[in-house]
């Protein structure tokens, strides 16, 4: 190999970096090695990049998308750096960083613990939450000065789990400012979202980074809780529980008359509608309405002894005593007068019956010899 080849292998001409299709790079260090740039090489910076030259550990020049030819004119602080005069086509060495501008899409974040807050209406309650974010250099400076540093092949990873934490912790401050009833997130993902993006956008952009866009996804209540609030939601779609235990007992009813089960199920299912029908008459007196005992009804009142009494020798009557005692007061009535009642076995003196004797307590006894 000649000296003029050989030397000509130590220039580096072209600059440029492609990205594979799976990249996962913010930064690509181009591979100088020990070669050294040719004054005049060509640099090509592709729709979506950005170009870095560090000088002995100092940043110089940035290049936005398009070719350059390296030359003084187009290197004004690499040529300060380097004392160059105009003209000087001398080699140089210097270190180039490609930076990827694009977007990094569908990054996951989400709360490891849950977040602590005091509700309006359940009053302390814990939620967790998680979504999407969107992120890219904003700033290639910076981003190279607190992030890559020397880092020849810096990848998203290594950022993703800081990022993580500045949301999460950003994020519980937004919760705390939306001062959004729990119940009512759901309807305002878009809002604590913006408010949560503002509050991370300073912090990003100090590691030369820009959140794009930012995503509440779900925020969510621990399980038990989320089983009351079911609970709670079935009892207000079921509306009167009256008429839907009603509803209830007439189809269990159904069911158990539909029993396939033989004599043995169907004497069950007798039973059961037995039970569910008088859980049904139950169910179909108004609460507001306390069931009172029922009260026997009294016996019938005893039917008074009806007598039938011989006056003027014709049989009259029947009487009970309040008529006989007419009789007794109109004088056609005597202690001598035959009666007859049933149950009697024939005619007697009025006076000889107990039931009659009353009668005849106010009248003197016949004078003596009569």
């Amino acid at each position: 190999m000649g000296l003029f080849s050989k030397l000509g292998g130590e220039f580096i001409d072209i600059i440029e970096w492609t990205e594979p299709s799976n990249n996962t790079v913010l930064c690509h260090r181009f591979p100088r090695y020990a070669n050294e740039i040719k004054y005049g090489a060509k640099l090509t910076v592709r729709e979506g990049q950005m170009a870095a030259f560090v000088n002995e550990g100092q940043l110089a020049d940035v290049y936005a998308p398009g070719m350059y030819t390296l030359e003084t004119n187009n290197m004004p602080i690499l040529s300060t750096l380097k004392g160059w005069k105009y003209g000087f086509n001398s080699p140089f060495k210097a270190e180039v960083y490609f930076i990827s501008m694009r977007q990094w899409t569908d990054q996951k974040w989400g709360t490891a613990n849950p977040i602590m807050l005091r509700d309006p209406e359940f009053g302390p309650i814990r939620i967790r939450a998680f979504g999407t974010y969107v992120f890219r250099v904003g700033d290639p400076t910076t981003f190279l000065r607190q992030l890559v540093v020397t880092d020849p092949s810096f990848e998203a990873y290594e950022i993703t789990s800081q990022l993580r934490n500045v949301i999460v912790s950003r994020f519980t401050d937004a919760i705390g400012a939306a001062k959004i009833p729990v119940l009512d997130m759901a309807g305002n993902y878009e809002k604590v979202g913006k408010i949560a993006q503002e509050r991370m956008t300073p912090e990003l952009a100090s590691m030369g980074l820009t959140l794009t866009q930012f995503f509440v996804e779900n925020i969510s209540l621990p399980p038990e809780v989320e089983q009351a609030l079911d609970k709670r939601s079935q009892m207000s779609v079921l509306g009167n529980l009256d008429k839907y235990t009603q509803f209830q007992s007439a189809e269990a009813i159904r069911d158990a008359a539909q029993n396939p089960s033989g004599a043995a199920g169907a004497g069950i299912g007798i039973g059961a509608g037995i039970a569910l029908g008088n859980q049904m008459a139950s169910a179909m007196i108004p609460t507001a309405q306390p069931v009172q005992p029922a009260v026997a009804a009294p016996p019938p009142l005893p039917t008074a002894t009806q007598f039938f009494v011989a006056i003027n020798g014709q049989q009259a009557g029947p009487f009970d005593l309040r008529g006989l005692a007419a009789k007794v007061a109109e004088g056609t009535m005597s202690r001598s007068s035959l009666v007859w009642a049933t149950g009697m076995a024939s005619w007697s003196t009025a006076e000889s019956v107990p039931e009659l004797a009353a009668l005849f307590t106010h009248l003197p006894p016949p004078l003596p010899g009569m």
